[in-house]
């Protein structure tokens, strides 16, 4: 499998909203269709923030704020921002997708920056946004001087201000269960439970094919579910074939088709043109021709033994000739 294909057609299909809002209904609703894709807007993935530690001088006639550290950038897959309706309440969030075709070991630390990152971007971007406000009321000669205190001012997070929560998921696009830690915790060498309630633990969300029991791939509305389930069923062929006969459901959208094909290895055949592939005839149609190409060669080994034989015996009998 080539790597950087992979990453291409696994953040191609997860980008569709309706795969999208299916991963994050599957996570948190135990199936239930809440977040809903046309309330999905895709936005920009990168990560930067500035190092808090940086210094910052403020100048009471004119703001300015100069950096002595480069600011921290990384780049996520997928991040799009979901409006959340229940019954009483809406809420605003930011859901992240990671797809991952080799177990990274590490992916609690990755994926903790990566929400870190978010939620300083947060703050960044709020403080920006007080400073422009300050600025337009000192255009206009308005006193707003008791609209914020001093700590206020100089965290450049107000009192009232919130964080948008942020989810990141991570799904696994690969054939071999996933054995990495799922925890920073789990990735210390520390069995002292007491002491370990004072070190802050961060856990990943994972969807991992080879651990999907079938009661966890009905919870999937989307192309999803087979996707997952091929990927599941992948290494064995007597399950994988059942799973394909007479099953309506492979009929798939053509990135999903294509996940599948380059995830797996299935060298099924997915037309330019085609937009829905039927995997159960692609794979029916792969198996025939194998089995047609295995009989010629078949032939075509018996016809060269043959002949093989037929030189060997001429040979002999020309070496008898000479004598």
């Amino acid at each position: 499998m080539h790597m950087g294909k992979a990453d291409i057609v696994t953040k191609a299909y997860m980008r569709k909203s309706n795969i999208f809002a299916d991963a994050f209904n599957y996570l948190i609703y135990d199936g239930k269709k809440v977040v809903d894709p046309e309330k999905l807007t895709e936005v920009d993935s990168t990560e930067i923030a500035i190092p808090f530690g940086a210094t910052e001088e403020r100048k009471e006639a004119k703001e300015t704020t100069e950096m002595t550290e480069d600011p921290v950038q990384k780049y996520r897959d997928i991040l799009k921002t979901a409006v959340i309706m229940q019954e009483v309440e809406t809420y605003y969030l930011l859901l992240g997708i990671e797809n991952q075709t080799d177990i990274h070991y590490a992916m609690p630390v990755r994926n903790m920056i990566y929400d870190a990152l978010q939620y300083g971007r947060q703050v960044t971007d709020t403080a920006a946004r007080h400073r422009k406000n300050r600025k337009s009321a000192k255009q206009q000669e308005k006193d707003h001087g008791d609209d914020y205190t001093k700590a206020e001012y100089l965290s450049g997070f107000y009192k009232d201000d919130v964080l948008k929560p942020v989810i990141t998921l991570v799904i696994h696009f690969g054939t071999d269960p996933w054995d990495a830690p799922l925890s920073l915790h789990e990735m210390m060498n520390i069995q002292d439970e007491n002491l370990l309630r004072f070190v802050q633990d961060y856990r990943i969300h994972l969807i991992d094919p080879a651990r999907l029991t079938e009661e966890d791939l009905e919870k999937f509305s989307s192309s999803l579910r087979e996707v997952m389930e091929y990927i599941r069923y992948s290494k064995d062929k007597k399950k994988l074939l059942e799973i394909l006969k007479d099953n309506p459901r492979m009929m798939l959208d053509r990135k999903a088709a294509v996940v599948i094909k380059t995830i797996t290895n299935t060298p099924i055949e997915i037309p330019e043109e085609t937009e829905v592939i039927d995997v159960c005839k692609a794979v029916e149609d792969m198996l025939k021709e194998s089995r047609e190409q295995g009989i010629e060669q078949g032939i075509e080994k018996k016809r060269w033994q043959h002949g093989l034989r037929g030189v060997k015996s001429q040979k002999y009998y020309d070496m008898i000739s000479a004598y």
